[in-house]
This record gives C-alpha cells, sequence and structure tokens, in this order.
C-alpha cells in the first residue's frame, strides 16, 4: 500500500507568494486531475529539522515539479533572489540520478528562453513555460504528463480549478488569510482529489 501511496504522490516546489495563488491552486488541481497526491514543503512540522523532511519529502514522490519562474529581487531590504526553488530541484535532480532513476522530475518557468540564463547547467532540459497564468500551468501539466493511464482533457482540468478556486476563498479565510500552510493545503488537496474523482470516470475505479 505505501508503495502506491509513493508512486501516487508528486513534490510541488513553488513559491509561497500570494500573488502566485492562481498558479498554487492549478497546480493542485492539475496534479489532482491525474491521479496523483500533491504534497509540499508547507506540510512540514516546525518542530523538524526542514532540510531533513524536504529531502525526506521528495523521495517519497514518484514525481516532482519546480517553478523556477520567480528570479527577480525581492521588494525587502535586503533584496535578494530566491534560491529555495533551484535549490530543492537540485535535490531532486541527485536523486533522479542516483539513489531512484524512477523520480521524474519537471521544471516550469513564465517565461521561454530564460533558464538558459538563469540555471544554464540545465542547458537541454526544456522548461514547461506557463506564462504566468494559471491555464498555461495545466497546459505543462498535460504536456508534462502524456504517459499516464489517466489522460484528462483540459476542460476536465479546469472545471476543477474553478471549483477549488472559489472554495478557496473560504479556506483562506479560514485558515486566517493564508493558502500557504499546512491545513489550507491539505484541505485543498483533499478537495481537489475530490472533485477529480467526480469528473474523471477513469479515477473512479
Amino acid at each position: 500500500m505505501r508503495k502506491r501511496a509513493r508512486q501516487e504522490s508528486a513534490f510541488l516546489n513553488i513559491p509561497y507568494e500570494r500573488h502566485y495563488e492562481s498558479l498554487y491552486l492549478a497546480f493542485i488541481a492539475g496534479l489532482s486531475g491525474f491521479g496523483l497526491v500533491p504534497r509540499a514543503t508547507v506540510e512540514i512540522p516546525g518542530s523538524d529539522r526542514r532540510l531533513d523532511r524536504i529531502v525526506k519529502l521528495i523521495r517519497d514522490c514518484r514525481y516532482s515539479f519546480h517553478d523556477l519562474s520567480r528570479v527577480q529581487l525581492d521588494r525587502g531590504k535586503p533584496s535578494t533572489p530566491r534560491f529555495n526553488m533551484p535549490f530543492e530541484l537540485g535535490l531532486a535532480v541527485d536523486w533522479a540520478r542516483g539513489g531512484n532513476p524512477k523520480h521524474e522530475w519537471f521544471v516550469f518557468e513564465s517565461k521561454a528562453n530564460r533558464l538558459q540564463k538563469s540555471l544554464s547547467d540545465l542547458n537541454g532540459t526544456d522548461p514547461y513555460v506557463h506564462g504566468g497564468t494559471a491555464h498555461g500551468v495545466l497546459h505543462g501539466l498535460m504536456n508534462a504528463l502524456t504517459r499516464e493511464s489517466h489522460r484528462p482533457r483540459f476542460a476536465e482540468l479546469d472545471a476543477i480549478y474553478r471549483t477549488l478556486r472559489e472554495a478557496a476563498r473560504k479556506i483562506s479565510l479560514e485558515g486566517g488569510g493564508s493558502l500557504f500552510e499546512a491545513r489550507p493545503f491539505q484541505d485543498l488537496a483533499v478537495l481537489a482529489r475530490q472533485l477529480a474523482e467526480e469528473r474523471i470516470s477513469s479515477l473512479r475505479s
């Protein structure tokens, strides 16, 4: 049973920012539409060593999805770029190349050709460019997961996303205003799974 759960899990490596919420919801909705269980670092308990839990999360997942679209300097002082996403991508690549060759990782970006400059070590890897839109994320997931047995149509994924987006407003209020915390993330993932099973017949078996 644990082996099956691991194969169905997908590590989600994204920026936790309010203006990224629509893409965050699209990833959760889209992954659920493919029968995968989203996992993320927001689940990590405060008492655990964060790096150890990140490594464990990645290794417990069959797939990992890494959005490197936030490469610009932030507004807070001192202005710095975001290194968490490329660092966690590196952990996943190392796991796939050494510990578990079956682990599949995918890179997402908002702008075409930028990855060649921001992370030239990945030259030869084509990122899925979402253009900063939820629909772009859903299309990217459809292209990344073409070999899956569950092959939902875009309209089905979009319906899950739209319903999840409406429910997110209530979940956000109940969670104190942020969707990027453990309980809201779990609530979103559970709801997305339920919506996927209602709308996609291949997930009901």
